[in-house]
Order: C-alpha cells, then structure tokens, then sequence
C-alpha cells in the first residue's frame, strides 16, 4: 500500500508539473505575440509565490483591448498579502491561546507594497499611453521605483523632467538655431548654447506665445558673446512658441518650441 501511495504520489506531481510547464509556454507565447513586457514566470513560480490557477489567471488575463500588461506584478502582491494575512490571523490566534499581550499585525511592509503597486502602473502607462510625455514621466518614475527610491521622491514635480539642448548657431558658422525646432514636456527646460558666428540671444515672439505667458519672463535680457556660454529657461505652460535672435533675426534665425 505505501508503494501504491508513493506511486501516485509521483504520478500527481508528474502532471501538475506538466500543467505549469504548459502555462509558462502560453505566457512566454503571449508576451511574443503581443509585444508585451512580463516578468519570468518560471521564476515566479519557482519562488512559490504562485500556485497554478493564479499563473493561469495571470495568463488568460489578455484581452484586445484595455488589457493589463502587467497582471502578474499586481496578482503576486495580492497572492503574498493573502497569505501574509493568514499567517497574521494564526499568530494572532496562538498569542490569544497563550494569554500573551498582542500587537496589531499588519503588512510587513505597505510602503513597499504601494510602490510596487504604483511601479506596475507606471509600466502599463509606458505601454499603453498614447502621449509622449506620459510614456517617459512613467518610465522615469517606473525606473526610480525600479532604483529603490522612495514614492515621496518619484512623484515630485520635477522628478522626471528634462532639459533640451538648443546651438545658438552652426557648426559651419550658419546663422540657425540647431535644432530650430523642438518639443518638451511641461516642466522640462531647454538651455541655449552659444556656439559659432555671435553674439546671440533668445527673445521670444509675444505675438506667439501661450496666454498668460509674457514674453519678459522668457526672454533673455542681454547677449551671449563667449562661445559655450549659456542662458536656461524652464517651461510650465503648454503650447506653441516662436523665438528668434535679435541681432541675426534678419538672416532668418528663427526657432519654434512646442511644450506638450
């Protein structure tokens, strides 16, 4: 009889085995298919965080549209924190049992749990955005979290901005802005350089610029002479902008910014 038993023993193992196998090689097809990231699942499964219905569900979670490209992040979490909650339960109850003074048990680490959470979202946003801006702040936050940095310090304002890069004339000495036309995100600054053929400067077009902005306030004041010098201005408000060199503005350079 304990052969009998050990044999089908054996034999359950063999199939549930084969049945994860199966469903590693659905998801690896899946995420061929469709050009979507995903985690190792083999990986996954080897740790024990899943069992084969939760893969399962994680794989079958693809539909043609508003799919979640990444429901195994979000399904692990919720599979641990079950789990965390029963073993939480069952210690409570054996310190009651042994009349010892109980603490409130929680999450080992919510903080952590939050920062994945919003680490997936990022990533889905980095796939399924359809807005330049929201693809790289996400990806810049999703790369932070990724880091080990905070929530506090990815979601601040500036945590994703850039700065552009703008000559103030060619190489070849030509009097153009290079490049003469740009696009940035709100939030993001460009810096000017002075290069060939000055002096220089950046006065933006008041008659092409977003409501409420004043062509003071991003304009220059003077000139840039010395070669590699440099003048930065940051951008809030989106829209279309038209600037100009005040010296060279009749040799044609001009530049347009756009901030999405």
């Amino acid at each position: 009889r304990s052969r009998t038993a050990e044999i089908e023993l054996i034999s359950t193992r063999s199939r549930l085995l084969n049945k994860m196998l199966y469903k590693i090689a659905v998801c690896a097809l899946i995420a061929a298919t469709h050009g979507a990231p995903t985690l190792d699942a083999a990986a996954t499964v080897s740790d024990g965080h899943w069992g084969s219905d939760e893969l399962l569900e994680a794989v079958e979670h693809d539909a043609p549209h508003g799919r979640e490209l990444f429901p195994m992040l979000i399904r692990a979490h919720k599979v641990r924190a079950s789990r965390d909650r029963a073993r939480s339960a069952s210690h409570t109850a054996d310190v009651a049992r042994a009349g010892e003074p109980m603490m409130s048990i929680g999450d080992k680490n919510p903080a952590k749990t939050l920062e994945m959470l919003q680490l997936n979202d990022e990533l889905n946003t980095v796939v399924k955005s359809d807005s330049m801006c929201s693809r790289r702040h996400a990806m810049a936050r999703a790369a932070g979290l990724a880091a080990g940095l905070a929530m506090a310090q990815v979601n601040k304002p500036g945590f994703a901005a850039a700065t552009k890069m703008v000559k103030l004339g060619a190489d070849n000495g030509q009097l153009v802005f290079v490049p003469d036309e740009i696009e940035i995100c709100k939030g993001d600054s460009v810096t000017w350089t002075n290069n060939k053929a000055g002096p220089h400067n950046v006065v933006f077009d008041e008659e092409a610029i977003p409501e409420g902005v004043t062509q003071e306030s991003i304009s220059m004041d003077g000139l840039l002479n010395d070669e590699g010098a440099t003048f930065t201005k940051k951008f809030d408000v989106a829209g279309s902008y038209a600037y100009y060199c005040e010296p060279h503005r009749g040799a044609g350079m001009n530049g347009a910014l756009t901030v999405a």
